[in-house]
Formats: C-alpha cells, structure tokens, sequence
C-alpha cells in the first residue's frame, strides 16, 4: 500500500509540473512558429527593398544574412523565455560572450565596419583606380574585410577595410577628365615664346587632348639653371596615359629640331696647375 502511495504522489506531482509547464510550453511554440513566419515576412521585405537600390551585391548578401541571424537571435531569446528562463542571466550570458569575442576581434570589427562603409558610401568601385594606403592601381575586388587593388606592376594588393576607410582616398575615376601637369625646363638663353608655342602645337595635334578647357603654358619657377614652364592639359580617363606619355617624347623631338636647350645637371672640374 506504501508503495501505490508514492506512485500517487508522483503521479499527482507530475500533473502538477505539466499542468505549471504546459501552457508555457505552448506559447513558446506558438511563438516560435508566428516568430519564423515574421521572420520569413521581414526577410522578404529586405529582399525587395534591395532589390529596388542599387547597393554592392556583396553588401546586399551579407546584411540580408545579418539581418536574418539577428532577428532568429531575438526568436530565440523569447523562446527561452516563455520557458521559464531569467532573461536577466540569459543577457548577461550573451553579454560576456560578446565582450570577450570583441575584444578578441577588435582588428577584424574595424575591417568589417570598414568595408560596410565602402560598400554603402562607394568612394570607389571595381575597376577605378586609386591611390590609398601608398598604393596605386585599380579596384579588383571589395569585400566586407579586405579591398584588393591590382597595382600597375600586375601585383594585387590586399588592403584592410578598416585602414583603407580612415585614410585618404584619391579616385582618378571619379570624373571623367582628368588634368595633367608637366613640368619642363628649358635653358636661359631659350626663345621662351618659341618653347611655349611648340608646346600648345603639340596638345593641339593629339587628338587625346581636350579642346576645352583649352591648354596652357605658363613659366612656373626661375630656377638656378632653367627656366621652368608649366604645361597643363585635360584628357579623358581612359586615355590620359597615352596623352601624357605623347607630350613628354615630343617635346624632346621638337625642342631639339628647334635647337632649344633642356638644361640637365652637370659638374664642372677644375684642377689646379703646378708651375
């Protein structure tokens, strides 16, 4: 009779437990399963949102992700706390975790947050070419850590988002002409006049070079050796290198057919004779 006695009792504190726990139960799964349907509802509504911007397909993927993990987070967290759980602990829980996990990827926050600012912001884009962290050449790829750049030697560049979104940025591609600055010095006892009209022929016969803003020389510096002209001119991005070289080399031809001089440094010496 004992027995049946403490079977009783453990049924009937059974029923107890369940009866306490049961409702908590079901709301915990009924919001996990309106939770998911939310979920699923708010997703849809990031994914057409994106699809009407005209954000980086790398930064569309990820903050889908972010913003799909982050909501199924707080799911979870409302789940548990249907259950019984103190959210109290639940928090501090977390918050240690994340604490911890910061301070071990310190580094890696500062590229991430980094590259979502060039992906949002788009001071540059595949295929410009910049100079930044003391590297020059194009944009190969952006990524939420890293931006690699294929320099003019063919080499890629791997720069940290992080360092690459706090320093200075200079696209050439942000416009679509760019101006060029040559300077050239030609001797003191050089038609100066001459020099400068030789240098307008030149821009005006390279087809490269733009009619407007118009070419201009001026003479920049009287320097020890040299007077120093100041050849500016605009060109195209996509072909002020052809341009820039095509001044450079003719100015030498047609400079020496004109018998003009282009000082260069030389050292005289002088030796003392012995009577």
């Amino acid at each position: 009779m004992e027995k049946i006695k403490n079977y009783e009792e453990y049924i009937n504190q059974g029923m107890e437990w369940a009866i306490g726990v049961l409702p908590n139960l079901i709301m915990a799964i009924l919001t996990f399963i309106v939770g998911l349907w939310i979920i699923r509802f708010i997703n849809k509504l990031i994914r057409r949102f994106f699809e009407k911007k005209d954000y980086d397909e790398t930064l569309e993927s990820f903050l889908q992700s972010f913003f799909s993990i982050a909501l199924k987070a707080l799911l979870f967290v409302l789940v548990i706390t249907q259950l019984g759980v103190q959210t109290s602990s639940l928090v501090a829980i977390v918050g240690a975790a994340g604490l911890a996990v910061g301070l071990a990827l310190q580094g890696s926050l500062a590229n991430f947050a980094g590259g979502v600012l060039i992906l949002i912001f788009k001071p540059f884009k595949v295929g410009d070419w910049i100079s930044a962290q003391g590297v020059d050449g194009a944009v190969k790829e952006i990524s939420i850590f890293n931006t690699k750049i294929n320099t003019f030697g063919n080499q890629v560049a791997i720069i940290p988002n992080g360092q690459l979104s706090n320093g200075n940025i200079i696209n050439y591609n942000m416009e679509n002409n760019r101006r060029d600055k040559i300077d050239i010095g030609i001797g003191y006892g050089s038609n100066i006049k001459e020099a400068k009209d030789i240098l307008l022929q030149i821009c005006a016969e390279n087809e490269n070079i733009l009619e407007e803003p118009a070419p201009e020389v001026y003479v920049g510096a009287l320097a020890d050796s040299s007077v120093n002209l100041t050849l500016r001119f605009w060109a195209a991005n996509e072909v002020f290198w052809p341009a820039h070289f095509y001044v450079i080399e003719q100015t030498k031809l047609r400079f020496d057919a004109a018998g003009i001089e282009i000082p260069f440094p030389q050292r005289v010496m002088h030796q003392a004779l012995k009577g």
